[in-house]
């Protein structure tokens, strides 16, 4: 699994604190860095996050499953471009992978998993090369398949996936993957992300104050 950030507003957090300012023409208190700070972990504890939406960041995402993809889609205020299972062609563009779960690769089951998931590759070739289309071979294609994917989203929107997606009830892929991008955003915008607590050992985040936005 790979997480590179492929873009970033430039001077987030600079463009978060002057569109706040606009709000209440209060640019005789823009004295940055310092009123950054201040300013914008303000409006977050008192719920102002309208003003996080005029900074984004673009991620692509390796190695995850379409397990973690139809999951990561559902944030509908993110705008994601998926590799196209009708117009890839696994074996040609690019070769099958899939992942295995933790809790298989850890049992005796784990090269049956691998076997069942190779023959059902193989099936999908055989149909393709027997002239079914690939947007119809893929239907034997299973959830494991690796699918690689772009997504983009303001800084509020990723602060609310990663309440949901980072906790200990979320999925473990999906939380595995936006505790990446957890850690790059807070590298790159440390103040907007700043109460974010990342508990390493235990591999799950969340934000000082406890919260836990529950399922989604």
């Amino acid at each position: 699994m790979k997480v590179e950030l492929m873009a970033i507003t430039p001077q987030a957090e600079d463009v978060i604190e002057k569109a706040c300012r606009t709000c209440y023409l209060s640019f005789h208190r823009y004295n940055p860095p310092s009123s950054t700070e201040e300013l914008i972990k303000k409006v977050i504890q008192k719920g102002h996050h309208s003003v996080l939406e005029h900074a984004y960041a673009t991620f692509r995402i390796k190695g995850g499953s379409r397990v973690f993809t139809h999951e990561m889609v559902r944030h509908r205020l993110m705008s994601p471009s998926q590799e196209s299972q009708r117009y890839v062609e696994y074996g040609k563009t690019k070769e099958f992978e899939f992942v295995i779960p933790p809790t298989v690769e850890n049992t005796n089951l784990k090269d049956k998993f691998r076997k069942k998931a190779l023959e059902l590759k193989d099936f999908y070739e055989e149909m393709v090369k027997a002239g079914v289309p690939k947007e119809d071979a893929r239907y034997i294609l299973p959830n494991a398949t690796v699918s690689e994917i772009v997504v983009s989203a303001n800084f509020r929107e990723l602060r609310h996936i990663f309440e949901v997606r980072c906790v200990e009830r979320a999925h473990w892929e999906i939380r595995q993957i936006c505790l990446e991008m957890l850690k790059i955003m807070k590298k790159e915008a440390p103040i907007v992300f700043w109460d974010f607590v990342i508990d390493e050992k235990n591999k799950i985040a969340q934000r000082e104050e406890g919260i836990d936005a529950g399922d989604n």
